[in-house]
């Protein structure tokens, strides 16, 4: 996946900052960016995410072949106000991870957690900035116990 600067004017409307696209709820090859997690995180948030009042808030989710990270599909231009600690969001801009409802994964050397078709075609970034931030503290919790 290659990581890009959007030319285009950004208006934040969320507290995410990110603009609320339609772009990942269009029918096949819509624009997404990917925010990518340690593998940990990433799951508990899977798992807070599908547990929550809206049990499916979490959009597809890829996982790497060696699975260290997570990436979560959001909207595209979520990238540009993305500042979770401990996460990258990558912004593709349309010239990098294009979604459809092909099984496939679309980067070499991932598989898919959660594929299009079983999730929302997009993760909420607001929802999910919230999960993390939750499955953080967990993790924290845990390790603090041993």
């Amino acid at each position: 996946m290659e990581t890009s600067q959007s030319i285009a004017p950004h208006v934040p409307s969320t507290t995410a900052g990110h603009a609320p696209t339609a772009e990942c709820g269009e029918p096949p090859a819509a624009a997404c960016d990917v925010v990518t997690v340690p593998a940990r995180q990433g799951l508990e948030a899977v798992d807070i995410l599908r547990r929550g009042a809206a049990g499916d808030a979490v959009g597809p989710v890829l996982h790497d072949d060696g699975c260290d990270t997570l990436g979560f599909v959001v909207p595209s231009g979520t990238a540009a106000a993305w500042d979770v600690p401990g996460s990258t969001c990558t912004e593709t801009d349309g010239r990098g991870l294009r979604l459809n409802l092909d099984p496939e994964p679309p980067v070499e050397g991932s598989d898919w957690l959660l594929p299009p078709g079983e999730a929302d075609l997009a993760t909420d970034p607001v929802v999910l900035r919230a999960a993390l931030g939750e499955a953080a503290r967990l993790i924290e919790a845990a390790d603090n116990c041993r």
